[in-house]
């Protein structure tokens, strides 16, 4: 039997105070009917990138807030990822291609096909591969950036792969959106491992790793959203702590042993801290704005990046009702702002 805990929905008697975190900024980016998906964060060089799909990837300068450059060839990207130990960086465009960059001058390379449709790309320093996820085709694509080629695939079972992180020892993890379960990959001998049920957690999205404690942190945005905490040696729920509905980034940070879950359609930040590796507390919850949903930390400074655009819901045009009855279908102009929280 799996060993499963209560979900945790408030704080209890006695506990420590929330911590305070206030808007520090907002950079408003002008562009026409905006989207987004994934937001990056480089410490060596303090720069954001963010996956604006069809105005590609923007480059911004995370102390001022000013835009750096636009990643020529990048139209289409959810997620550019930086890899400082390779001085490259790459993102995940939706017509299956990756757009190289060079990080020290953020001039794009090329843009190599690597599939017919990708969402996200990780990059794995064990094997240095990058994987890149394909749920339409239900698998994982592995890329050789020595080679700049598609160095073949793992099949997976679903075809909603959601977020994914490398565990330091060749291993990888994605979420399974569509089926409830999490599926662990060896890079190394590039199969399958093992495919875990989440009891509890509906539609699997945002995912972190604990490398010290091996526990997986997986935002849940079903209808009763929770953040499920997995062994990452056995495949076990040990823990369920409630969320915000709309959840799609998670975040850990190691050196305050606190969680992060953006939750879009609440419009907040939950978080969650750690006292041992099967024990969690609520610490408190921020608002942010509506949808947004993706987040990035800075761990030197403890600062929250998110962004979001305003939104309406037009009856002419196909509605996501599994993403929410009134999630919006339609983004205004000019509206795409990125927002900075800073702990107090």
């Amino acid at each position: 039997m799996r060993r499963l805990l209560s979900i945790i929905i408030a704080v209890g008697v006695g506990a420590a105070a929330s911590p305070v975190y206030r808007l520090q900024s907002e950079q408003p980016l002008k562009g026409r009917s905006p989207g987004w998906d994934y937001v990056a964060f480089e410490a060596g060089r303090n720069r954001l990138f963010l996956g604006r799909r069809t105005a590609g990837v923007t480059v911004v300068d995370a102390a001022t807030g000013s835009v750096s450059a636009t990643i020529a060839d990048s139209i289409g990207a959810n997620v550019a990822l930086p890899v400082p130990t390779l001085g490259r960086g790459y993102t995940a465009n939706g017509d299956g291609s990756t757009t190289i960059f060079a990080l020290d001058t953020l001039k794009s390379i090329s843009r190599v096909k690597v599939g017919e449709a990708v969402d996200a790309v990780f990059f794995d320093a064990v094997t240095g591969l990058l994987v890149f996820t394909d749920g339409d085709h239900k698998r994982l694509i592995l890329f050789d950036p020595k080679t700049n080629a598609v160095a073949g695939s793992i099949a997976v079972p679903a075809e909603e792969l959601e977020g994914a992180v490398a565990t330091g020892d060749g291993g990888l993890w994605v979420n399974e959106r569509d089926r409830d379960r999490i599926a662990h990959v060896d890079l190394k001998t590039r199969t399958l491992v093992a495919d875990y049920p989440l009891p509890g957690c509906s539609q699997p999205t945002g995912l972190a790793f604990d490398g010290a404690s091996k526990r997986l942190f997986v935002g849940c945005k079903g209808t009763a959203p929770v953040l499920a905490v997995v062994n990452a040696k056995s495949g076990y729920v040990v823990a369920r702590v409630g969320i915000g509905r709309g959840n799609d980034g998670v975040v850990w940070d190691a050196g305050r042993k606190r969680i992060f879950t953006a939750n879009g359609i609440d419009g907040n930040i939950v978080m969650i801290d750690q006292s041992g590796p099967d024990n969690y507390r609520f610490a408190g919850a921020f608002t942010t704005r509506p949808i947004a949903r993706t987040l990035v930390e800075d761990p030197a400074t403890g600062r929250i990046f998110t962004m979001t655009a305003s939104g309406i819901v037009d009856p002419s045009r196909p509605r996501n009702l599994k993403a929410g009855a009134f999630y919006p279908n339609r983004y205004l102009d000019d509206s795409f702002v990125l927002l900075t929280y800073a702990p107090q």
